[in-house]
This record gives C-alpha cells, sequence and structure tokens, in this order.
C-alpha cells in the first residue's frame, strides 16, 4: 500500500501541476474570455493522462501497461459493447432528468412547452429563421447528442485515462465509498484553475464552485468508475464523459425566457440533480457491483477437479489401478544405482498416473 500512495501522490501533484501551468494564460489575461480558452481546455484535459503515463511508465513500470491504463485488453466483445452504450446513454439520462426535478424542486426555470428561453437565446445570437418548429430543432438537439459524445471521446479520454482508467483502481483497497469519495474530490478540485475564473458557476463565489464542483465530481465520478471497473476497460467511462460533456448544455434548451439558471442548484452541477445519480450510485454499492472484475489466472496450471475420493484416488498415482511400478532387477554385475533405458522416463512424458499440465 505505501508503494501506492507514494505513486498517487506523484500521480496527484504531477496532474495538478500540469493543470495549473497550462492553465496560467487565462490567469495572466483574459480569463474565459481568453481568445484560446477552448484550446487551452483542451489541453487542460490532457494532463491528467500524461501523469498517469508518466506514473505508469517511471515509477511502477508493470509489465502490462496499456492494462493498467484500462486501454487493452477490451475483453468479450459483446460485454464492452454493452457498457459503451451504457455509458453513452447513462449520462444524457441523468443530465435530461435533472431539468423536470430542478422545476418540480423550483430551482430550475422551465418552459417545456414554449421553450421560450431557447427561443430568445437563438434571437440574441442573430440565428436565422429555420422555417421549421421550434420543437424540432430540439429535438434535432437533442438527437446530436450522441454524436457530439464520440467527437468528445478522445478529450475526454485525457482525463478518464487518469481518473478512472489508472487512479480508480489504485484506490479500490479504501474499499468502494472511500474510492468514490477520494478519486471524486482528487477531480473535481483539479478543475479549480477554471472553475475558480467562473467556469460552470458563473453566479458563485470561487470557493463555493470548487466544493460545487467536487460534489458533482463525486456523484458522477462513482457512474464512471462503475463503467470503468465492471467493463474492465477505461474507454465506456472516457465515452461517458464525452456524453456528459456533449448533452451538459441541454438545460439551454428548456429553460424559460428572462430568467436566469444558478448552476449552485440546477441541471447536473447543481446539487438538485445529484438526486438521481446519488440513488443510482447507492444501489450499485449496496448491491456490490462497485468492484474490480476478477481477473483470469495468466500462465499458471490450472487447479486439479475434485473428485470424491475413492479407492484408487486414496491410493499413490504409481499404483492406481494396478500400475505399481516395480524396481527392475539387477543383472548380474549390474550396479544398483544403474537403470537400463527402459526402466527410465522419457524426457518430458509424465509418469504414469500423473496429468502432463501446461
Amino acid at each position: 500500500m505505501g508503494r501506492s500512495f507514494r505513486a498517487v501522490a506523484i500521480f496527484v501533484v504531477l496532474a495538478y501541476a500540469l493543470a495549473w501551468l497550462v492553465a496560467l494564460p487565462l490567469w495572466l489575461g483574459g480569463g474565459l474570455a481568453h481568445p484560446q480558452f477552448g484550446l487551452i481546455a483542451m489541453a487542460m484535459m490532457c494532463t491528467p493522462a500524461i501523469a498517469a503515463v508518466i506514473v505508469v511508465c517511471f515509477v511502477e513500470r508493470p509489465e502490462r501497461r496499456l492494462r493498467a491504463l484500462g486501454i487493452w485488453p477490451l475483453g468479450r466483445a459483446g460485454r464492452f459493447v454493452g457498457y459503451l452504450a451504457l455509458g453513452l446513454v447513462v449520462p444524457v439520462a441523468l443530465v435530461l432528468v435533472a431539468l423536470p426535478i430542478g422545476a418540480w424542486l423550483g430551482v430550475y426555470p422551465a418552459d417545456f412547452a414554449n421553450l421560450s428561453g431557447f427561443a430568445e437565446l437563438l434571437r440574441s445570437q442573430g440565428a436565422p429563421d429555420l422555417g421549421v418548429p421550434l420543437q424540432v430543432v430540439v429535438a434535432l438537439q437533442l438527437v446530436s447528442i450522441p454524436i457530439g459524445a464520440f467527437v468528445n471521446l478522445i478529450p475526454a479520454l485525457g482525463e478518464e485515462l487518469g481518473w478512472r482508467g489508472w487512479l480508480l483502481p489504485k484506490l479500490m483497497p479504501l474499499g468502494p465509498v472511500g474510492a468514490i469519495v477520494v478519486s471524486g474530490v482528487i477531480w473535481g478540485v483539479w478543475h479549480a484553475p477554471v472553475v475558480l475564473l467562473g467556469y460552470n458557476y458563473p453566479t458563485a463565489p470561487g470557493w463555493l464552485g470548487v466544493a460545487m464542483m467536487t460534489g458533482m465530481c463525486i456523484v458522477l465520478g462513482g457512474i464512471f468508475g462503475w463503467l470503468r471497473l465492471r467493463s474492465d476497460s477505461v474507454w465506456p467511462a472516457a465515452l461517458a464523459h464525452g456524453a456528459l460533456n456533449a448533452a451538459a448544455g441541454s438545460f439551454l434548451l428548456f429553460s424559460r425566457a428572462g430568467q436566469e439558471v444558478d448552476t449552485v442548484h440546477a441541471t447536473i452541477l447543481g446539487w438538485s440533480g445529484w438526486i438521481v445519480p446519488a440513488l443510482l450510485l447507492a444501489v450499485i454499492v449496496a448491491t456490490g457491483r462497485f468492484r474490480l472484475r476478477p481477473q483470469p489466472a495468466t500462465g499458471a496450471a490450472a487447479p486439479a477437479t475434485p473428485h470424491p475420493a475413492g479407492p484408487d484416488q486414496a491410493r499413490p498415482a504409481s499404483v492406481r489401478s494396478g500400475l505399481e511400478h516395480r524396481a527392475p532387477e539387477r543383472t548380474p554385475g549390474q550396479p544398483a544405482a544403474e537403470r537400463t533405458p527402459a526402466d527410465q522416463p522419457a524426457a518430458g512424458r509424465p509418469a504414469p498416473g500423473h496429468s502432463q499440465q501446461p
């Protein structure tokens, strides 16, 4: 555990230091309005992967480095595709279900019928009249989310290689709850270089924004972690992260015109959006589903299949079923230790009564 703790500490220091280094231009001028913000944010997303690769290659040096990162092997095709599908569907469902829950709790100003907030947004951006009902435009936006998820897959992999691919399995000795909380806190605080500038929580003070981001990362990170552990692969978690990023702006489609959405309270970013994923995660943990899949033994002989002890099984192998192995009689003048070639077992050939193991 001491060696794993050292590797985790090095990883966290590297991921945080690289993130702050990449985000430094935002702090030197421009903030979130920096003309290269998109490029800087994408580069920042790569820092956990860089940190994980450095630790795996130069600190741990395992024999199977791609497995240590969750990249390869992919496992059985059916299982892998199934968890990819869950990674695509579950985050989108959680993002969308957060909206009616927020509206019911009175923290999300919704207009599901008239879509007045989305219409206002289009007018403010000078969008031309498309000549189709606004509901059709919204439907097209929702249908395009899976495409956006795959587009976001590679940038999201930059984070997931670190957080779920490498870090989460290292924290599993803490138990499911400990691993979920610790990995979520590390992931959430890592966002500080941009959250402190107002990213995701523009109306909240910096400390509250970081705290809320950490809460969301604990809950959703647990869902992503379940996908990674049960599939034994980082790819479903990376696709889930990409789907989350693609669907996160959906609250703009159903908001009410003239009302500001406070992400501290509403959407998947706010506390009301954590209710359903937290319940789902509680069920996963309570049913023992949040655990590493058993790894098949490699390079070892298969254990012998037990059989009921019978007369033969209770006797030495050399004398089972009448196969006694008697010492040969010596011919006159032959030394006692010397055997004829017929008496010696051939090289690589198992003795009678024994099965040869690979």
